[in-house]
């Protein structure tokens, strides 16, 4: 089966293998794969680049040992949530630089600028769900003193990418991240990579994980695995690329 590395959110801070148990679950019947979940180092105690090192080695090892998962011989792909669709991002770019195959990227809600400074942030950041004043706590625990260079080592948007494969970046439109993603999936369109930005109007941050409350939330999350699973083997319908000046 193809094999998927997921990589959870939860702030840098938060999360584990139980938190993201059913999403994974749900991941793996549909989109038809194999998930490897990982059990990264989280911050305060282990600030960046703890996470990406830990994911890249995952990936690492994976590809390498693909007849014991079950998966899909010498390639694999990474998604990840928040937080972890950050950490995938980098840790997929340092593994295509070490001449490793990925076949796919799905970022959900991703955090894509540190900085914290597109429009959503202030728009959408107080009563629907992640709390930017709390997001900002967290980025200064796994980034401390945040300088240009690490910027540009931990922050997509301040990050030059290339080589990497086709990726899904999904947003929100009421999430305080949802200009990230779209600021994202257009820098990627714009340096040339297949990058396809997928809106999904009315729903909140972390969308995937209300799948047993919302019954929007559980048919946006099954149609968006379902879409990967598509990607991923190789057979996936037509998504149309989102412009750079697309808006939700």
């Amino acid at each position: 089966m193809p094999l998927i590395v997921y990589v959870h959110g939860g702030s840098f801070i938060f999360g584990d293998l139980d938190s993201h148990d059913r999403t994974c679950r749900r991941l793996a019947v549909e989109a038809n794969a194999a998930v490897l979940a990982v059990d990264y180092r989280r911050a305060p105690e282990h600030p960046a680049p703890a996470a990406i090192d830990d994911v890249a080695g995952v990936v690492k090892w994976a590809l390498e040992a693909s007849v014991v998962l079950g998966a899909t011989s010498g390639s694999l792909s990474l998604a990840g949530d928040s937080a972890g669709g950050l950490i995938a991002l980098m840790a997929a770019q340092r593994t295509i630089a070490a001449s490793r195959p990925v076949t796919a990227l799905l970022l959900i809600c991703p955090n894509a600028d540190l900085t914290l400074a597109q429009p959503s942030i202030q728009e959408k950041g107080l009563g629907w769900g992640l709390d930017t004043g709390a997001l900002a706590w967290a980025v200064d625990q796994w980034v401390p003193e945040i300088s240009a260079q690490k910027l540009a080592d931990f922050s997509p948007l301040h990050t030059a990418f290339s080589g990497l494969p086709t990726t899904v970046i999904a947003t929100a439109e009421c999430d305080p991240l949802r200009d990230e993603g779209v600021a994202l999936a257009a820098q990627l369109i714009a340096s040339g990579i297949d990058a396809r930005h997928l809106p999904h109007r009315g729903l909140v941050h972390g969308f995937l994980s209300l799948d047993d409350v919302s019954p929007a939330a559980l048919e946006a999350g099954n149609s968006l695995m379902r879409t990967f699973g598509a990607i991923i083997r190789g057979n996936e319908p037509h998504v149309p690329r989102r412009s750079p000046e697309t808006r939700l």
